[in-house]
């Protein structure tokens, strides 16, 4: 059994937290600048708690700095591991960024959408990387205990594969958004459009997404894209959106 303190505890550190213990991993610590929040991880987990000012538990034998990308260099001040394995799990940060508090480091991006509240873990990819051959040993073993897909790639990879990743979600998410608040102002009912959603995703499974790309845009339907476009008269930030994207997909398909 190898003991694990994770430096964080929103949903990435609660996500990897609750499949490493399923793994039979000993959390010993969750540490987190936020001590409440550390503490009802830790609780869960069975593990001691600390926020960035109290000491790092030095019985750890690997330590997971899972914070937002921006915050990785704030904890860096309390990762006095003794050039212990430390990984941390930002899809666009260098590995290198932990190469002052130890000799053995790298990174374990899990390629996912993660909340804490959830019950059900999804298929997690696991992109690692580490700075020498033993480390990244240590850190494959560790991922394929928790995860069915794990690829060993270089920072340009999984810097590149992030971008996609805010593409496919977050920028199509933030899609969902606009759609719901026109429904909510124009007092359509958004549930009308789920089963849309769920469907055009669930197509990607099996075919290209330049494969199955319905709508006027592909179809260089012009009246349409007119009409749908008056109807946004009221909504300019949606409505150059909307065209912008509608010109994209006639590129795409031009080129295509």
């Amino acid at each position: 059994m190898m003991n694990v303190a994770i430096i964080g505890s929103g949903n990435t550190a609660s996500v990897l937290g609750r499949l490493l213990k399923q793994k039979q991993y000993n959390i010993v610590q969750i540490a987190s600048r936020n001590k409440a929040h550390a503490k009802l991880l830790a609780e869960e987990l069975g593990a001691k708690h600390s926020d960035l000012n109290g000491l790092i538990d030095i019985t750890a034998d690997i330590y997971i700095v899972s914070v937002s990308d921006a915050a990785i260099t704030d904890c860096l001040h309390f990762l006095k591991v003794h050039n212990k394995p430390v990984f941390h799990t930002a899809g666009s940060v260098s590995k290198d960024i932990l190469k002052s508090v130890s000799d053995n480091y790298g990174v374990i991006y899990p390629l996912q959408t993660l909340r804490k509240e959830m019950k059900d873990i999804p298929e997690m990819p696991m992109l690692i990387d580490a700075n020498n051959g033993s480390t990244l040993n240590l850190l494959s073993e560790l991922a394929i205990n928790i995860s069915k897909d794990v690829r060993v790639v270089d920072e340009e990879f999984r810097m590149k594969t992030h971008m996609a990743a805010v593409v496919v979600n977050n920028f199509t998410n933030h899609l969902y958004a606009l759609a719901e608040n026109y429904c909510k102002m124009e007092q359509l009912d958004f549930g009308l459009l789920k089963p849309l959603i769920k469907e055009t995703a669930s197509r990607i499974a099996y075919l290209s997404p330049s494969k199955v790309q319905t709508g006027p845009a592909v179809r260089n339907d012009a009246k349409t894209i007119d009409k749908h476009l008056n109807l946004l008269n009221n909504y300019p930030e949606l409505k150059a959106l909307y065209l912008k994207l509608s010109n994209s997909i006639i590129n795409f398909n031009n080129k295509g």
